[in-house]
Protein backbone atom coordinates (compact mmCIF):
# COMPACT_ATOMS: atom_id res chain seq x y z
CA UNK A 1 0.00 0.00 0.00
CA UNK A 2 1.11 3.49 -1.21
CA UNK A 3 2.19 6.47 1.74
CA UNK A 4 -1.08 7.96 0.07
CA UNK A 5 -3.28 5.31 0.64
CA UNK A 6 -2.36 4.55 4.16
CA UNK A 7 -2.96 8.11 5.30
CA UNK A 8 -6.06 8.28 3.52
CA UNK A 9 -7.30 5.19 4.94
CA UNK A 10 -6.03 5.64 8.33
CA UNK A 11 -7.65 9.21 8.02
CA UNK A 12 -11.04 7.90 6.85
CA UNK A 13 -11.29 5.09 9.98
CA UNK A 14 -9.94 7.78 12.75
CA UNK A 15 -12.86 10.11 11.33
CA UNK A 16 -15.34 7.20 11.56
CA UNK A 17 -13.99 6.25 14.90
CA UNK A 18 -14.25 9.92 16.08
CA UNK A 19 -17.53 10.11 15.21
CA UNK A 20 -18.42 7.26 17.01
CA UNK A 21 -16.65 8.40 20.09
CA UNK A 22 -16.92 12.16 20.35
CA UNK A 23 -20.46 12.17 18.68
CA UNK A 24 -21.80 12.87 22.56
CA UNK A 25 -19.05 15.00 23.56
CA UNK A 26 -19.75 16.95 20.10
CA UNK A 27 -22.65 17.49 20.85
CA UNK A 28 -22.47 19.09 24.45
CA UNK A 29 -20.09 21.56 22.99
CA UNK A 30 -22.58 22.48 20.20
CA UNK A 31 -25.08 23.23 22.94
CA UNK A 32 -22.80 24.91 25.31
CA UNK A 33 -21.42 27.14 22.44
CA UNK A 34 -25.18 27.80 21.08
CA UNK A 35 -26.32 28.42 24.79
CA UNK A 36 -23.05 31.00 24.76
CA UNK A 37 -24.58 32.81 21.43
CA UNK A 38 -28.48 33.03 22.43
CA UNK A 39 -26.97 34.87 25.78
CA UNK A 40 -24.93 37.60 24.28
CA UNK A 41 -21.82 35.75 24.84
CA UNK A 42 -18.57 35.25 22.75
CA UNK A 43 -16.51 32.02 21.18
CA UNK A 44 -12.88 32.41 22.52
CA UNK A 45 -10.78 30.13 20.35
CA UNK A 46 -6.85 29.52 21.46
CA UNK A 47 -4.41 27.40 19.93
CA UNK A 48 -0.18 27.47 19.59
CA UNK A 49 1.81 26.53 17.07
CA UNK A 50 0.21 24.15 14.54
CA UNK A 51 -2.88 24.47 17.06
CA UNK A 52 -2.89 28.25 16.13
CA UNK A 53 -4.43 26.96 12.06
CA UNK A 54 -7.38 25.46 14.26
CA UNK A 55 -8.15 28.52 16.62
CA UNK A 56 -8.56 30.16 12.72
CA UNK A 57 -10.18 27.04 11.26
CA UNK A 58 -13.62 28.76 12.56
CA UNK A 59 -13.14 32.50 12.47
CA UNK A 60 -14.03 34.76 9.67
CA UNK A 61 -15.05 31.97 7.64
CA UNK A 62 -17.56 31.35 4.38
CA UNK A 63 -20.71 29.28 6.30
CA UNK A 64 -18.89 30.13 10.00
CA UNK A 65 -20.19 31.95 13.09
CA UNK A 66 -19.39 35.37 13.14
CA UNK A 67 -19.28 35.72 17.16
CA UNK A 68 -15.34 34.02 17.05
CA UNK A 69 -13.08 35.79 18.51
CA UNK A 70 -9.56 34.31 17.83
CA UNK A 71 -6.53 34.88 20.71
CA UNK A 72 -4.06 35.64 18.56
CA UNK A 73 -0.12 37.11 19.67
CA UNK A 74 2.21 36.25 16.91
CA UNK A 75 5.08 34.78 19.11
CA UNK A 76 3.06 31.98 19.58
CA UNK A 77 2.26 31.61 16.26
CA UNK A 78 4.48 29.90 13.23
CA UNK A 79 5.26 32.66 10.93
CA UNK A 80 7.29 34.71 13.22
CA UNK A 81 9.74 32.40 14.41
CA UNK A 82 8.46 28.58 14.73
CA UNK A 83 11.38 27.34 16.60
CA UNK A 84 10.59 30.17 18.72
CA UNK A 85 6.98 30.03 19.27
CA UNK A 86 7.78 26.48 20.71
CA UNK A 87 9.77 28.07 23.78
CA UNK A 88 7.15 30.98 24.07
CA UNK A 89 4.66 28.55 24.82
CA UNK A 90 5.95 27.13 27.83
CA UNK A 91 6.46 30.74 28.87
CA UNK A 92 3.67 31.09 31.41
CA UNK A 93 3.93 35.00 31.85
CA UNK A 94 1.98 35.18 28.43
CA UNK A 95 -0.88 34.46 29.67
CA UNK A 96 -2.14 37.61 31.40
CA UNK A 97 -0.92 39.78 28.59
CA UNK A 98 -3.14 37.74 26.63
CA UNK A 99 -6.38 37.83 29.26
CA UNK A 100 -5.63 42.04 28.94
CA UNK A 101 -6.22 42.25 25.32
CA UNK A 102 -9.30 39.40 24.85
CA UNK A 103 -11.06 39.99 28.40
CA UNK A 104 -12.62 36.26 28.65
CA UNK A 105 -15.62 36.22 31.31
CA UNK A 106 -18.70 34.64 32.67
CA UNK A 107 -20.93 33.27 29.68
CA UNK A 108 -18.40 32.91 27.42
CA UNK A 109 -16.92 30.03 25.69
CA UNK A 110 -13.30 29.45 25.53
CA UNK A 111 -11.96 26.61 22.93
CA UNK A 112 -8.27 25.79 23.82
CA UNK A 113 -6.65 23.39 21.66
CA UNK A 114 -3.33 21.88 21.97
CA UNK A 115 -2.33 18.68 20.70
CA UNK A 116 0.10 17.34 23.52
CA UNK A 117 -2.13 19.76 25.85
CA UNK A 118 1.10 19.71 28.32
CA UNK A 119 2.75 23.37 27.46
CA UNK A 120 2.18 26.49 30.28
CA UNK A 121 0.12 28.42 27.80
CA UNK A 122 -2.86 26.56 27.13
CA UNK A 123 -3.33 24.81 30.09
CA UNK A 124 -2.76 28.41 32.73
CA UNK A 125 -5.44 30.52 30.18
CA UNK A 126 -7.68 27.41 30.20
CA UNK A 127 -7.61 27.43 33.76
CA UNK A 128 -7.65 31.30 34.09
CA UNK A 129 -10.69 31.38 31.92
CA UNK A 130 -12.73 28.96 34.02
CA UNK A 131 -11.47 31.23 37.54
CA UNK A 132 -13.33 34.41 35.28
CA UNK A 133 -16.56 31.37 34.51
CA UNK A 134 -16.12 30.93 31.46
CA UNK A 135 -17.44 27.38 30.07
CA UNK A 136 -13.52 25.71 28.93
CA UNK A 137 -13.52 23.24 25.85
CA UNK A 138 -10.12 21.34 25.12
CA UNK A 139 -9.35 20.10 22.10
CA UNK A 140 -6.57 17.33 22.34
CA UNK A 141 -4.65 13.83 21.75
CA UNK A 142 -5.57 11.74 25.01
CA UNK A 143 -3.46 9.02 24.51
CA UNK A 144 -0.49 11.95 23.59
CA UNK A 145 -0.95 13.93 26.50
CA UNK A 146 -1.88 10.87 28.98
CA UNK A 147 1.28 9.84 27.96
CA UNK A 148 3.44 12.93 28.86
CA UNK A 149 3.85 15.31 32.02
CA UNK A 150 2.98 18.46 32.06
CA UNK A 151 5.23 21.69 31.54
CA UNK A 152 3.86 24.09 33.95
CA UNK A 153 3.20 25.49 37.25
CA UNK A 154 0.42 23.87 37.86
CA UNK A 155 1.52 20.39 36.68
CA UNK A 156 -1.56 19.93 35.16
CA UNK A 157 -2.61 18.96 31.28
CA UNK A 158 -5.19 20.96 28.94
CA UNK A 159 -7.72 18.31 29.83
CA UNK A 160 -7.39 18.30 33.24
CA UNK A 161 -8.45 22.44 33.41
CA UNK A 162 -11.10 21.81 31.24
CA UNK A 163 -15.20 22.05 31.33
CA UNK A 164 -15.52 19.38 28.45
CA UNK A 165 -12.72 17.28 26.29
CA UNK A 166 -12.83 16.69 22.59
CA UNK A 167 -10.11 14.09 21.74
CA UNK A 168 -9.14 13.84 18.21
CA UNK A 169 -7.75 10.47 19.13
CA UNK A 170 -3.94 11.31 17.12
CA UNK A 171 -1.31 8.79 18.45
CA UNK A 172 1.68 9.83 20.07
CA UNK A 173 3.76 12.38 18.47
CA UNK A 174 1.03 13.11 15.90
CA UNK A 175 3.02 11.32 12.75
CA UNK A 176 0.70 8.60 11.40
CA UNK A 177 2.70 6.86 8.90
CA UNK A 178 5.97 4.89 9.49
CA UNK A 179 8.43 4.88 6.58
CA UNK A 180 10.64 2.15 5.40
CA UNK A 181 13.64 4.66 7.46
CA UNK A 182 11.97 4.05 10.20
CA UNK A 183 10.96 8.04 10.33
CA UNK A 184 7.09 8.91 11.45
CA UNK A 185 5.30 11.45 9.11
CA UNK A 186 1.84 12.42 8.76
CA UNK A 187 0.41 14.14 11.54
CA UNK A 188 -3.47 13.68 11.68
CA UNK A 189 -4.52 16.16 14.27
CA UNK A 190 -5.05 19.22 11.86
CA UNK A 191 -7.46 17.06 10.01
CA UNK A 192 -9.49 15.62 12.55
CA UNK A 193 -9.60 19.00 14.37
CA UNK A 194 -11.06 20.56 11.66
CA UNK A 195 -14.01 18.12 11.13
CA UNK A 196 -14.92 18.34 15.03
CA UNK A 197 -14.57 22.08 14.83
CA UNK A 198 -17.13 22.17 11.32
CA UNK A 199 -19.29 19.72 12.83
CA UNK A 200 -19.70 21.75 16.33
CA UNK A 201 -20.45 24.97 13.67
CA UNK A 202 -22.99 23.13 11.77
CA UNK A 203 -24.18 21.88 14.64
CA UNK A 204 -24.93 25.42 16.35
CA UNK A 205 -26.63 26.68 13.29
CA UNK A 206 -29.01 23.51 13.65
CA UNK A 207 -29.74 24.09 17.36
CA UNK A 208 -30.34 27.86 16.86
CA UNK A 209 -32.82 27.01 13.87
CA UNK A 210 -34.89 24.87 15.98
CA UNK A 211 -35.02 27.09 19.43
CA UNK A 212 -35.14 30.58 17.48
CA UNK A 213 -32.44 32.67 18.06
CA UNK A 214 -30.23 34.16 15.47
CA UNK A 215 -26.80 32.76 15.28
CA UNK A 216 -24.84 35.30 13.32
CA UNK A 217 -22.95 33.11 9.96
CA UNK A 218 -21.18 34.97 8.02
CA UNK A 219 -21.68 34.18 3.92
CA UNK A 220 -18.84 33.36 0.72
CA UNK A 221 -17.24 37.00 0.03
CA UNK A 222 -17.04 35.64 -3.38
CA UNK A 223 -20.80 35.20 -4.33
CA UNK A 224 -23.38 37.89 -4.68
CA UNK A 225 -24.60 39.60 -1.96
CA UNK A 226 -21.46 37.97 -0.24
CA UNK A 227 -19.85 41.35 0.52
CA UNK A 228 -22.92 43.48 1.76
CA UNK A 229 -24.03 40.56 3.90
CA UNK A 230 -20.55 40.36 5.82
CA UNK A 231 -19.73 44.13 6.42
CA UNK A 232 -23.07 44.02 7.99
CA UNK A 233 -21.85 41.57 10.84
CA UNK A 234 -18.38 43.02 10.59
CA UNK A 235 -19.88 46.54 11.81
CA UNK A 236 -21.80 44.95 14.54
CA UNK A 237 -18.34 42.74 16.12
CA UNK A 238 -15.68 44.51 14.90
CA UNK A 239 -15.23 46.43 18.30
CA UNK A 240 -15.43 43.18 20.31
CA UNK A 241 -13.50 41.16 17.90
CA UNK A 242 -9.53 42.31 17.42
CA UNK A 243 -8.60 42.07 13.76
CA UNK A 244 -12.01 41.54 12.75
CA UNK A 245 -12.69 44.91 10.52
Amino acid sequence: MSAINFYFKNLISLLNRTLETQHACMEEAARRIADCLRKGGMLYTFGTGHGHLLALEIFYRAGGMARVCPILDEKLMLHVSAAGSTLKEREESRVPLLLEKYPVKSGDVLLAISNSGRNAVPVLLARAARERGAYVIALTSMQHSSAVSSRNSLHLRLFETADLVLDNGGVLGDASFQAADGTMVGPTSTAVGAAILQSIVCRVKEISLAEGFEADYFKSSNVDGGDAWNDRLIACYQDSIPGLN
